[in-house]
């Protein structure tokens, strides 16, 4: 495997350029190493882990960036939006802790810009000098502008930006939102739609030359990369003109070695994938070789949290769909288990920008994540904080809930932080939630009241005393008492409210009581009386 470039700071400007972010004052180097993205909010406790970039919401004027400065001092660089207050006292700051104050252009938000450093640090596709045509993407198309001397982006079939060159700011405004979003803007998607770009641009193994009517907009020149017949993606360039017969065939031929290096990382991910998943799946597991596999996923630390993510929507259940032949059953279910693993993947970005050493795979349908946590308490709500964060980013695409385990402060329990997870889902799902993240700790009585429940399954075991007495009267007459009875108790007691819960009268309600009360021989001042039927409901459900 290519081991890849560190991602230090310059190695992040240079392949951004100045579209984006630009050095406002810098220690005088730019080596640093940037480990993650940070979004500072003054509100929530300051933790920041050595060389993340600070995204610095908010904060403009000197006095606030040198206050931010010495709260950071171990982070790589802070980013605040243009135009950067800069001076004396800001510039001696910088030299003071090492870190760099770089300025972002106004013309993208926080989200932009912390969805592109976190998508360029999880993919490692860091461009070293002088790394040729067979390096990662960002030096292809670094290459190919040079070849073409105008700004390249690489696109995988959905317009989403895989990698861009340097010197986007001389395109439009419509490829600074390209490169921001690392997505093709709804709006110019349309645009090269209604052209028929896309059309012409499959059907041909030549570039092909798009005039767009959009003054705002300057023309492009476009290639599909084909592997065969199979369509991998396109390179775009912006250009004011068709380019020279030298130049296309310099593009074409750069199709070609682009190819060969998606097909490489195609390969490479799927089997990164999965050694990932087998080895995260033996430190979850515990017992004699997580320690190594822990050593060899970067995580062999104490103080860890397990997440347990999993879809709720129809990808959750691919056999629950209608199904006219088994040939769109396999359809159904290929397409769930596709979009389970984007949802793992989605997951180990989101947590990788939290902590350069946390690790997420997919087991069966549940996506795992073992996050690392610095000291300084309350770290399982941190981590609920985390999943909360990550369900809000997804929530659009994906529909799910997430459960965190309890502190694991060393190997030996992760794999109760993995059964602390299991369990917290569990309850979210019982529940019938979605969009929702729940900590162990919070959910701990409801998790034991599942585990007698499934107890009482396996032995076969019935509802007794009063509650069965009930529940038999329920099913012979066509009663509600039984949901008299859960009303008044989960009222506490209170006629007015129980009898509006259940929609009847409070006199009407009041001689439900009495009833069942005759009936089941139920004291109801006995306070473990009352304990006993709330248990048994709870364990055995409230059946009619």
């Amino acid at each position: 495997m290519r081991i890849r470039p560190r991602a230090s700071l310059g190695r992040i400007l240079d392949d951004l350029g100045t579209t984006v972010l630009d050095v406002a004052a810098s220690p005088g180097h730019l080596d640093a190493e940037v480990t993650g993205v940070h979004i500072y909010d003054p509100l929530d406790e300051l933790i920041v882990a050595e060389g993340a970039m600070v995204l610095a919401v908010g904060v403009q004027g000197a006095a606030e960036i040198r206050a931010l400065l010495a709260r950071v001092p171990h982070a790589a660089g802070v980013v605040v939006k243009l135009p950067v207050d800069v001076d004396e006292r800001v510039r001696a700051a910088v030299l003071e802790t090492g870190v760099a104050v770089l300025g972002l252009t106004r013309a993208a938000s926080w989200a932009q810009v912390a969805a592109l450093l976190r998508s360029l640090l999880a993919e490692g596709d860091l461009a070293e000098p002088g790394e040729g045509v067979h390096g990662d993407l960002f030096a292809l198309a670094n290459a190919v502008c040079a070849l073409l001397d105008a700004p390249v982006t690489i696109e995988d079939r959905s317009s989403r930006v895989l990698a861009f060159s340097g010197r986007q700011e001389e395109a439009d405004q419509g490829r600074v939102e390209t490169v921001l979003g690392r997505q093709v803007p709804e709006r110019y998607l349309r645009l090269l739609d209604e052209q028929g770009a896309f059309k012409r641009l499959y059907q041909s193994r030549e570039p092909v030359y798009i005039e767009l009517p959009d003054d705002s907009v300057i023309n492009r020149v476009a290639v599909a990369v084909r592997a065969g017949d199979d369509i991998l993606g396109s390179i775009w360039v912006a250009v004011r003109e068709p380019l020279t017969p030298q130049r296309q065939r310099a593009l074409a031929d750069a199709a070609k070695v682009v190819a060969l290096r998606l097909l490489h990382e195609r390969a490479g991910a799927d089997t990164q994938r999965r050694l990932r998943a087998d080895l995260l799946s033996t430190v979850l597991a515990g017992g004699a070789d997580a320690a190594e596999a822990a050593g060899r996923l970067g995580i062999a630390t104490g103080r860890l949290c397990v997440l347990a993510a999993e879809l709720t929507g129809p990808a959750a259940d691919p056999g629950g769909r209608a199904a006219n032949a088994a040939t769109d059953h396999a359809a159904d279910h290929v397409r769930s288990e596709s979009e389970r693993q984007r949802f793992c993947d989605a997951l180990a970005l989101h947590v990788a920008a939290i902590h350069p050493k946390a690790a997420a795979a997919l087991a069966g349908s549940v996506a795992y994540a073992v996050l690392p946590l610095t000291p300084g308490g309350g770290e399982e709500e941190r981590a609920v904080r985390v999943a909360e964060s990550f369900l809000a980013r997804v929530g659009p695409r994906h529909a799910a809930n997430v459960g965190v385990g309890r502190l694991a402060h060393n190997l030996a329990q992760v794999a109760r932080s993995r059964a602390d997870a299991d369990r917290a889902l569990r309850v979210l799902r019982h529940r019938g939630v979605t969009g929702q993240a729940a900590g162990y700790t919070a959910v701990h009585f409801e998790s034991l009241l599942l585990q007698v429940a499934d107890v009482a399954a396996a032995e076969e075991q019935a509802p007794t005393g009063p509650y069965q007495r009930l529940l038999e009267h329920d099913a012979e007459h066509g009663t509600e008492l039984a949901a008299t009875l859960g009303a008044y108790l989960d009222a506490f007691g209170d006629v007015n409210l129980a009898a509006a819960r259940v929609h009847v009268h409070p006199n009407t309600f009041r001689y439900r009581l009495k009833r069942l009360t005759e009936i089941g021989g139920l004291d109801l001042s006995d306070p473990d009386a009352r304990l006993t039927v709330q248990l048994q409901m709870r364990i055995f459900g409230r059946r009619h």
